[in-house]
């Protein structure tokens, strides 16, 4: 998938790929100068590096940004579910996978939705790799506190009709998830990757992936993620946060606050769950000096 001319000055990169080891391909965004720490920057659902694309032009100068699109996200393949099962732990090897063939061995993390838990889970077992980390409206542990819209979505043959078929999650996402409004070009660049039913097979799966249920598959992933969210305790950690967040709402916040007393918390009143298109200047005067400065 080429993403058209049209967007090329929204999204001005020349993405590559990575071959996993189970034979799919990632798209990934690897600009800026080899300097420092490196930072990866992981998106959620129903978006994909696209989100991250005015951090990439505004700090490639001060280090390597690398964004990768998970897959069935964004310019990655988008293999059925009988092909890939779309679960998170698998998300989560598949960034474990490409990281370390980059030969990277320290990061920074920053995570928006669902890239808090697969970023999370991914590097539990590696705390020590994370140098700084940035959340932007995620979470990384069980919850039971679903919108019923979201609930509606995973509804076995009509949630899947309504998120494949018709597009009711990704399309509803441009105008809910933003509470200033979006550009018609930026509408553009976060649905294109997502034309029919074979394109949103991802955004399905995660809705599907939603750990809601005590007996869900990746629920006991999930668990163990945050049972080891500890050996982060010192890792320097910044929140920002649009409170006009739908889903990832303050009581998340409360949450992380809890888990890492020694965070620094940033809110952002009038911005909602796509911060970054609602306030960026905003929030990248809190994330800039915190990731680049001494």
């Amino acid at each position: 998938m080429k993403l058209p001319a049209s967007l090329a000055s929204e999204y001005p990169f020349e993405p590559k790929r990575f071959q996993l080891s189970n034979h799919h391909s990632l798209s990934y965004v690897d600009e800026g100068e080899d300097k420092g720490i490196p930072t990866l920057f992981l998106h959620g659902n129903p978006t994909w590096s696209f989100f991250y694309r005015k951090a990439i032009l505004a700090w490639k100068d001060h280090g390597r940004c690398i964004a990768p699109d998970h897959l069935g996200c964004g310019l990655s393949d988008k293999p059925n579910s009988s092909r890939f099962s779309y679960q998170l732990q698998d998300h989560a090897s598949n960034i474990r996978e490409l990281v370390d063939s980059l030969g990277i061995q320290e990061l920074n993390l920053v995570v928006h939705d669902w890239g808090g838990a697969i970023g999370l889970t991914a590097f539990s077992s590696a705390p020590e790799r994370i140098k700084k980390i940035i959340l932007l409206n995620t979470a990384a542990f069980p919850s039971t506190d679903v919108p019923n819209r979201i609930l509606f979505c995973r509804l076995p043959i009509i949630g899947e009709f309504f998120v494949r078929a018709l597009n009711g999650f990704a399309r509803p996402a441009t105008w809910m998830a933003s509470a200033n409004g979006m550009s018609d070009v930026a509408k553009k660049g976060f649905l294109f990757p997502y034309r029919n039913w074979a394109d949103r097979v991802a955004i399905w799966n995660f809705v599907r992936d939603i750990p809601y249920e005590r007996n869900h598959v990746s629920r006991a992933t999930l668990e163990s993620t945050a049972n080891k969210l500890h050996a982060f305790n010192s890792t320097p950690t910044i929140a920002c946060w649009g409170m006009r967040d739908f889903c990832f709402h303050g009581e998340f916040l409360k949450e992380w606050q809890d888990r890492w007393p020694s965070m620094e918390t940033y809110r952002f009143e009038q911005a909602g769950h796509y911060l970054l298109e609602d306030c960026f200047e905003e929030v990248r005067s809190k994330m800039e000096p915190f990731l680049f400065g001494d």
